[in-house]
């Protein structure tokens, strides 16, 4: 099984570099794993001028799955919007086809205090949330800048899904509910936009395939303003792009910490792209206290969803979560009596609970 290790900027290398270390443990029990690792982000930037080089995209369609870290970094920002770290993220989710994004939010028992809401509401959390991956206004065209008649400078971009779009994207909603609660929140803004409408519409339409499943449907801001008031009533959230991405840095808050959230990216084929939803924390990098556990946990999910691998990725979750039982805590989920450790110490932690 080949993997694609794309470490990417900040604390990037540091999180990636012990989920590798926790990979390899499992590969002396028998799991058979090749890695390669290449540029990605700002580090491709400095290599080839690109922040998606041709020969990590080469290698990254070549692999069976790709463990990503996270890139981006103040030294980037007043480069060209091209070149810049996250347009690698944008790229190379189109050149792999990574319309479905998996992100669960499930809060850990002794965890429980590292949330900032109240214990009665979170406690038990476990929810997934699915987002769309490669429409919406982040692709939609046209965009970019003008005058208007006015004489006035403006910027626009555009929201636009098709059909299919929505079918396949609503097809992973109803089948990972299948698998789970059998309930599905559709997300939307029906009420005002156009393209809401359509979205609900088609995600009706899905559901006759589906009558075991409960469909519901909710206004983005209000589902925000329930993700706080009343998580637990969510089993599986299925939504577009831009609202997916703020509800899952939303639900990851929940959860104590956004160091504890992996995440999967998945193409049609099964191949997928596995990374924290984090970002690259440039202000601690090199500090040996980022959480490497959502880098972790992303791998068990590389090992469930591509690889097909359950056993071995249950081994990584009950090692994660012996880890936390016996009271590590890295700087973001650290309480009173926590046995405070680092980055590496983490890692370390986990591969010894293996």
């Amino acid at each position: 099984m080949k993997i694609a290790v794309l470490a990417g900027d900040g604390i990037g290398p540091e999180i990636v570099g012990q989920a590798l270390k926790v990979l390899r443990r499992l590969a002396e029990d028998g799991l058979k794993l090749e890695f390669e690792e290449a540029p990605f982000g700002g580090a491709g930037f400095d290599a080839h001028g690109d922040p998606l080089p041709a020969s990590t995209l080469k290698l990254a369609k070549e692999a069976d799955a790709v463990l990503c870290g996270a890139v981006g970094g103040p030294k980037y920002d007043a480069l060209p919007r091209a070149q810049r770290p996250e347009q690698g993220i944008l790229r190379i989710r189109k050149e792999l086809g990574l319309f479905a994004n998996l992100r669960p939010a499930v809060l850990y028992p002794e965890l429980v205090q590292a949330s900032t809401l109240k214990p009665e509401v979170v406690s038990g959390l476990d929810l997934m949330i699915i987002r769309e991956l490669t429409g919406d206004i982040y692709f939609g065209e046209p965009r970019g800048r003008r005058d208007n008649a006015r004489g006035e400078k403006e910027g626009y971009d555009t929201m636009l899904y098709s059909e299919p779009e929505i079918r396949r994207i609503a097809e992973v909603g109803f089948q990972t509910a299948m698998k789970r609660g059998k309930k599905l929140c559709s997300v939307d803004k029906e009420n005002v936009l156009e393209t809401s409408r359509f979205w609900r519409e088609i995600v009706i339409d899905v559901a006759k395939k589906y009558p075991e499943v409960a469909l519901s449907h909710m206004y983005v801001d209000n589902a925000a303003m329930q993700l706080v008031r009343n998580p637990k009533q969510f089993d599986v959230i299925v939504t577009g792009n831009i609202f997916g991405d703020i509800l899952s840095d939303e639900a990851s808050m929940l959860t104590g910490s956004i160091g504890m959230l992996p995440s999967a990216s998945l193409n049609s084929g099964g191949g997928g792209l596995y990374e924290p939803i984090h970002g690259s924390a440039p202000d601690i990098a090199g500090k040996n206290i980022a959480n490497p556990l959502a880098t972790i946990l992303s791998t068990a999910m590389m090992l469930r969803y591509t690889f097909n691998k359950d056993e071995w990725a249950y081994r990584i979750e009950a090692a994660v979560k012996n880890v936390l039982a016996a009271g590590y805590r890295t700087p973001d989920i650290d309480e009173a009596g926590a046995k405070k450790v680092g980055t590496v110490e983490m890692g370390d932690a986990v591969v010894a609970a293996l």
